[in-house]
């Protein structure tokens, strides 16, 4: 039986312009599991994303795009990423199973995740195993690819692959056991922090209200690595990051660390974005740069970016072996 095995993530525009962000925010946006409104008010954002955000956000977003652009491989650093992660896997599997067939997809933008299952399924998979790469499941991002996928085989009448669908690894031991060991070589390097900040991509807080698991697999996957460091409740504080609008989101939020922790005197801090399995816009851009003088500029001295676990060969292996459990 040939067999598909499916990476998958959220996505990326395909050139750091204008035209390319209004393409990729109007998907991004539209998707109800992302901004999810009560019908009522369902026309009223299709309004506002229509008339305000798509002709204002594009040009500062394709300028923050710009400055990240190229530089991890070529393009976006999120695509090359995947594709060096999907490489890793591939050859990894490879050299224990057979009949294996590798493709990967991005939620929004391209190569898209019906294209890539397509691709699967005309190469005759029966069974095809999907792993997004997020560790913390949300609806926002797993249970938005999940909703792609059954879209693009009820659409189809050909006959149904089985579709092993894996949810999050956030508690895998050997996840937890990589980002320990990029924080200590990271340490090795940069010295041990003031502070480790653990920080998380923020949503609305009444998605958590409202069932989404996200909030609780953040703040295990943040209690698991401090215990892996052997870190104190002192050493470490958890946050999240990259508040889009007005509503309340998941608190604390990191910018507010950042400034606290500045104006209390703390000088080195080193911040790590667990939930980020390749490094993008939200980490080199928001992370790296803003955050880092958003610290510096409030008061604080010395500021360094852990990288996200990217192509690592722990990282590759944990995956490999994540995927290898259900063939």
């Amino acid at each position: 039986m040939k067999i598909g095995i499916l990476l998958t993530n959220i996505g990326t525009p395909d050139a750091p312009t204008k035209a390319s962000l209004r393409r990729y925010l109007s998907e991004f946006l539209s998707d109800s599991r992302v901004v999810n409104f009560p019908i009522k008010f369902k026309f009223i954002w299709w309004l506002v994303l229509n008339v305000v955000i798509l002709n204002t956000r594009p040009k500062k977003s394709a300028q923050n795009y710009a400055k990240i652009w190229d530089r991890i491989g070529i393009g976006s650093p999120l695509l090359s990423i995947t594709k060096l992660q999907l490489q890793g896997v591939k050859k990894t599997l490879l050299e224990r199973h057979k009949n294996l067939v590798f493709e990967m997809g991005m939620r929004y933008g391209n190569p898209s995740i019906s294209s890539a299952l397509n691709k699967l399924r005309n190469q005759d998979c029966e069974r095809i195993i999907v792993l997004p790469l997020y560790p913390q499941y949300s609806n926002t991002t797993t249970l938005s690819t999940l909703d792609v996928i059954n879209q693009v085989l009820n659409n189809s009448c050909a006959k149904k692959p089985e579709i092993i669908f894996i949810e999050n690894y956030c508690y895998n031991d050997d996840y937890i056991q990589s980002l320990t060991n990029t924080v200590l070589e990271h340490q090795i390097k940069h010295g041990k922090p003031n502070k480790l900040i653990i920080s998380f991509h923020g949503i609305p807080q009444r998605y958590i209200d409202n069932g989404d698991i996200y909030y609780d697999h953040c703040v295990g996957t943040a209690k698991l690595l401090a215990k892996k460091l052997d870190l104190n409740k002192s050493d470490y504080l958890f946050s999240f990051q990259s508040i889009f609008s007005r509503e309340p989101w998941t608190k604390p939020q990191t910018k507010e660390r950042l400034k606290t922790l500045a104006c209390d005197g703390v000088e080195h801090i080193q911040v790590i974005c667990p939930g980020f399995s390749a490094d993008c816009l939200e980490t080199l851009e928001e992370i790296e740069c803003e955050n880092r003088n958003y610290f510096i500029q409030s008061g604080g001295r010395q500021f360094s970016y852990i990288p996200a676990l990217n192509d690592r060969d722990d990282h590759i292996e944990m995956l490999s072996k994540l995927i290898s459990n259900y063939l």
